[in-house]
């Protein structure tokens, strides 16, 4: 395998693609500051999180925070993220908290880039499209333009929607897509493909070291409360009493990847030698949980109350959920009085979104591991205490 290091007065030699290229440069960027090789003195890894204060932004913060080598300062501008995702965090000597909009540039010495800044929820990005689109163009450039002054490796958090509404099923990395460029999800979806671009010119012309990720969806603790997000809407309308609203027909199928599930994979593509694009999600198939329910059955095959309980969490382990299925779930595990209600559907909504993750185990070695029945709870609890809504 190709690695991404330095190699004294010559070439640098890249990492793998996920689709086999091999890719290599005669343009080595600058190197990280001296004090990375130094003899007496080892300087902690400096980590830039852009969008740090959003929602899977402020995990990988936690996650990273955990290390006590490495100093994180996060960059955000607040638009859809949160200083209190960051309370625990300020005033912590090996953190740093900036706010700044990505569309300007940001002079950091840093050794790492998670490049997560962008707005991920359909309120959001249609409510200013324009500056969505310059986010993930403009935005985009100026990370890359870091890396390149400062020798950073650089990971870009794109999305399962530059497949659009896909013709494969489930999407591999090599499928191209079926995105319509000129719908109103098309400053998301086409800004994110025109990052990914980006990405990779960068890397080919100046010799950059990148990751990228295809992230699915995800859900948990600090989600933005009725973001237009189908799980936090479902769990937000079951808390207040209020009709699951689910747009028709209904049967266009998720599949939800757990937050500290998806933090695990940025951080092991970040840390690994393949550039990507490799999808991060949970395809709903745990073989050796499911083994273990099955068992539950076959030993309690005349408990059919037992087998009723357990028959939505067997859906999730055999494919993904089809939104009347999530709902229904949600209904019964926060709020069984709640009515659901069929709403009129958003344009160009996808019909199925599924990801085949087995580059993400065979690169990366991982693998989701928090059904969406346990998950769900934990969100729950956050959603609560947000609201001030007690548990009766």
């Amino acid at each position: 395998m190709a690695k991404g290091l330095n190699i004294a007065g010559g070439f640098r030699v890249m990492a793998n693609s996920s689709n086999g290229d091999h890719q290599t440069t005669t343009k080595p960027p600058p190197t990280p500051s001296p004090l990375r090789f130094s003899k007496f003195f080892q300087s902690n890894m400096r980590i830039l999180v852009t969008g740090g204060a959003g929602f899977i932004g402020s995990h990988l913060v936690d996650r990273l925070m955990e290390n006590e080598k490495n100093e994180v300062i996060v960059a955000d501008n607040y638009f859809t993220g949160s200083k209190d995702n960051l309370r625990k965090w300020i005033g912590h000597p090996r953190f740093e908290l900036i706010r700044h909009d990505v569309t300007e540039p940001l002079l950091v010495e840093v050794d790492q880039i998670y490049h997560l800044a962008c707005p991920a929820s359909p309120i959001f990005y249609k409510y200013n499209p324009v500056k969505t689109i310059k986010t993930n163009v403009i935005g985009t450039l100026n990370m890359l333009g870091l890396a390149k002054r400062v020798g950073a490796r650089i990971l870009l958090t794109s999305t399962s929607e530059v497949y659009g509404d896909p013709l494969v099923h489930p999407q591999p990395e090599t499928y191209w897509g079926n995105v319509n460029p000129i719908g109103v999800r098309s400053c998301y979806d086409e800004g994110k493909r025109v990052a990914e671009t980006l990405m990779f010119d960068y890397h080919r012309q100046h010799g950059i070291e990148i990751r990228i990720a295809r992230i699915f969806n995800t859900y948990g603790p600090r989600m933005n409360i009725d973001d237009g997000r189908v799980v936090s809407n479902f769990i937000a309308q079951a808390i207040r009493d209020e009709p699951l609203t689910v747009q028709a027909p209904g049967t266009q199928t998720r599949s939800f990847c757990y937050v500290s599930d998806m933090v695990d994979g940025l951080i092991r593509l970040m840390e690994g030698e393949n550039t990507g694009p490799i999808n991060i999600g949970n395809p709903g198939c745990f073989p050796t949980l499911f083994l273990k329910d099955m068992m539950f059955v076959f030993k309690h095959q005349y408990a059919i109350d037992a087998i009723r309980r357990n028959l939505v969490s067997f859906l999730a382990i055999l494919g993904e959920f089809t939104m009347i299925e999530l709902a229904e779930t949600v209904k019964e595990l926060i709020n069984p009085k709640v009515e659901i209600k069929m709403v009129e559907n958003t344009p160009d909504d996808p019909r199925q979104r599924k990801p085949d993750i087995t580059k993400a185990k065979e690169l990366l070695g991982w693998e989701p591991k928090v059904k969406l029945r346990d998950g769900l709870p934990l969100m729950e609890d956050d959603f609560r205490q947000r609201l001030a809504v007690l548990k009766n």
